[in-house]
């Protein structure tokens, strides 16, 4: 297997992955800091405490690409157990709004809290983005999952100014490739494993202090203290001041992970990166005559594209299936090899 460059780090099997949107690939240096641990948890040398420096980092990672203070990011588990925590906080008779067929753990959690009046209601994204200062929470992707449709999120916010809206942006399709200025949300999430190239079992949230002081951490726990360190047994409770009262114990190869590829990607020049994979996914759809739409996914129509899965997968290109249609992802790693692999699969 050949090893392909990109933007100063070296990946293999990047040559026809075009699945980002379901995984990402992991960069060799990350690779081989896991082999290293893996091989000091075989000879029983392994020490806990080596990874909060990654967490450390991850936060960080997190906070800089996502546009955040770093004092209001936790570390989750998954997208969908971060955001039960927010729904939790959800006053009692709730009303709120989410898009269209929305990807389920960004709806489910709150959807969860009918039995305490809570109500959500699916709106098309035009709608959606015109009447968000009506209802008292808000919760959407920012890319979608199965299309790739970007939320006009300068609309989004102007539309809940100066309103009580609680707004929930799930940035896991978007944030590595996306340039993003989210600090007016209350909270974004995302899980790690897609666009930000680290393993599964790792999500980081932000909450605004708004939203903060109303959340209860109800899955409390050692990590999760000023000290963490100093607050493995007994009471009284002493979580931390800022939002790592939040935080779950961490998942030790996602958080490693997450602590290389994260800051990494923070530090590249994100316009760039940006261009590049919108710009791969632009030629696509200019060769395929599909609308414009300012993002790294595409998907295919499947009524124009007939048995396409069974022919990329052929081709040895790997994508995946969504909502019916094939879905592909141009990340970093990709070239115009990939595309012109693709394109020929399609014939």
């Amino acid at each position: 297997m050949t090893a392909r460059q990109a933007f100063g780090a070296e990946f293999d099997g990047a040559a026809g992955f075009l699945n980002s949107p379901t995984y990402g690939l992991p960069p060799t240096f990350l690779i081989r800091a896991l082999h290293d641990c893996l091989a000091a948890w075989q000879a029983g040398t392994l020490d806990a405490t080596s990874f909060d420096q990654p967490v450390r980092d991850g936060r960080s990672g997190y906070a800089a690409l996502v546009g955040v203070p770093v004092e209001s990011v936790a570390m989750a588990g998954s997208t969908s157990t971060a955001l039960g925590l927010v729904a939790a906080a959800i006053p009692d008779g709730s009303r709120g709004a989410t898009l269209t067929a929305e990807f389920t753990s960004t709806t489910f959690p709150f959807a969860a809290q009918a039995a305490r009046g809570v109500s959500i209601t699916e709106l098309p994204a035009d709608e959606l983005v015109a009447t968000a200062g009506d209802y008292d929470f808000v919760t959407v992707s920012l890319v979608q999952s199965a299309t790739g449709a970007v939320l006009d999120t300068d609309a989004l916010r102007a539309s809940v100014a100066g309103t009580g809206t609680v707004t929930i942006i799930d940035v896991t399709q978007a944030v590595g490739w996306k340039r993003l200025d989210l600090g007016w949300a209350d909270v974004t999430v995302a899980s790690v494993y897609k666009w930000l190239l680290a393993p599964r079992g790792t999500a980081f949230l932000s909450v605004s202090e708004r939203l903060a002081g109303s959340m209860t951490p109800h899955a409390a726990n050692w990590y999760a203290g000023e000290l963490p360190w100093e607050s493995i047994y007994g009471l009284p409770l002493r979580l931390a001041a800022d939002a790592r009262r939040f935080d779950t114990s961490p998942a030790w190869f996602g958080a490693l992970g997450a602590g290389l590829t994260l800051p990494w990607l923070a530090g590249l020049d994100a316009a760039a990166v940006e261009a590049h994979t919108v710009g791969l996914a632009d030629t696509l759809r200019a060769e395929l005559d599909l609308p414009p739409n300012p993002s790294a996914i595409v998907s295919l129509p499947s009524g124009r594209h007939e048995h396409a899965a069974e022919r990329l997968q052929r081709a040895g290109v790997r994508a995946s299936v969504r909502a019916g249609a094939v879905r592909v992802g141009f990340h970093l790693y990709n070239t115009t090899d990939d595309l012109d692999q693709l394109l020929t699969a399609l014939g």
